[in-house]
């Protein structure tokens, strides 16, 4: 999910929104990147703690990698 550009630039909670919808939305046995704005810095500091909080351990993170223009790649596996 590209969660980097257009609104997502300058407001983080839209991305944090957003992303929530999309683990929301994401079927158990499968993942969902967020591709975050780097504006923001690492996703691990804002949104994975968020996210562990809300779904627990229904979840996995993994950072995958820093984009060549800034922003960040987040894996989120469904596991339930």
């Amino acid at each position: 999910m590209d969660l980097e550009h257009n609104d997502y630039e300058n407001n983080v909670e839209l991305i944090i929104e957003d992303g929530v919808k999309a683990v929301e939305e994401t079927a158990a046995g499968y993942y969902v990147n967020l591709v975050t704005s780097g504006r923001f810095g690492d996703p691990n500091e804002y949104l994975v703690p968020l996210l562990n909080e809300m779904f627990r351990d229904t979840i996995k993170t993994k950072l995958i990698d820093q984009c060549g223009c800034g922003g960040y790649v987040l894996r989120v596996w469904k596991q339930s």
